[in-house]
């Protein structure tokens, strides 16, 4: 894990010296990740959109034929939380309200009536051995998890600390759906904070993705490098792209 994080923080310091991001530039890059992480999050969870049809959907506000609707909702929502975690930039912390409101914004046109509230039913994980905690245990675990950002993870490299973030919040798995979207905007909002890029995980990678969050439960190394590979690549992609 050390080598990964020092491979991480090589190629960080590169893009460092490609900032800062200004004028057109930044609004390209702050782009480039919003269809880069919409795409692949939704993607990793069924989504059938391609990159291109979710750029297109996105910033054209168009619908692309023989494709579910929900489909096209998910982009424009993971699209509006993605806005939304940029306005958090500047704030040193983070509240259950600001999660609840992340949720709320990329689930409301799904189902209004559940977007940025915790579950109030029993839930199971399908595929994972490991039950989730019932609903009377949410306020307790979110109230924890939130004092964890403030406390227990400040000490943590940048990407372990988004690594643990988005395993400990997945593992809680408040809301009726969408938590792994959620998860995966919160490990990204940690990295922005600490000036490092989002992560993308391709979907290529889903199943060893869904496997290393599994055996988290018992052993999260292999996550957590995990987390540092996918860091690496997105790193190495957006190398590519700003080389001069």
């Amino acid at each position: 894990m050390k080598s990964l994080l020092e491979e991480v923080d090589t190629l960080h310091h590169q893009i460092l010296v490609c900032r800062p991001f200004e004028g057109d530039l930044l609004t390209e890059v702050k782009e480039y990740f919003r269809i880069g992480l919409t795409y692949s999050s939704n993607s990793i969870e069924g989504n059938s959109l391609t990159e291109s049809e979710t750029k297109v959907v996105i910033e054209d506000g168009l619908t692309i034929g023989g494709k579910p609707l929900r489909d096209h909702l998910e982009a424009s929502g993971h699209s509006d939380a993605y806005d939304f975690i940029y306005s958090l930039l500047d704030t040193e912390t983070l509240s259950e309200n600001d999660i609840k409101e992340i949720h709320r914004l990329f689930y409301h046109r799904i189902a209004s009536n559940e977007a940025g509230s915790y579950r109030a039913k029993k839930v199971i994980l399908t595929g994972s051995k490991y039950p989730l905690p019932n609903p009377d245990e949410l306020p307790t675990l979110m109230s924890s998890f939130t004092n964890n950002l403030r406390s227990k993870w400040n000490t943590l490299h940048a990407i372990e600390k988004a690594a643990q973030i988005h395993k400990h919040f997945v593992f809680i798995h408040p809301f009726v759906d969408g938590n792994g979207r959620v998860a995966r905007l919160l490990m990204n909002l940690s990295l922005l904070r600490e000036q490092y890029l989002p992560v993308i995980i391709p979907p290529l990678r889903r199943a060893e993705y869904i496997s290393a969050l599994e055996e988290a439960h018992e052993d999260d190394s292999t996550f957590l490098s995990f987390i540092a590979e996918m860091a690496i690549e997105t790193y190495r992609d957006f190398g590519r792209i700003i080389a001069p």
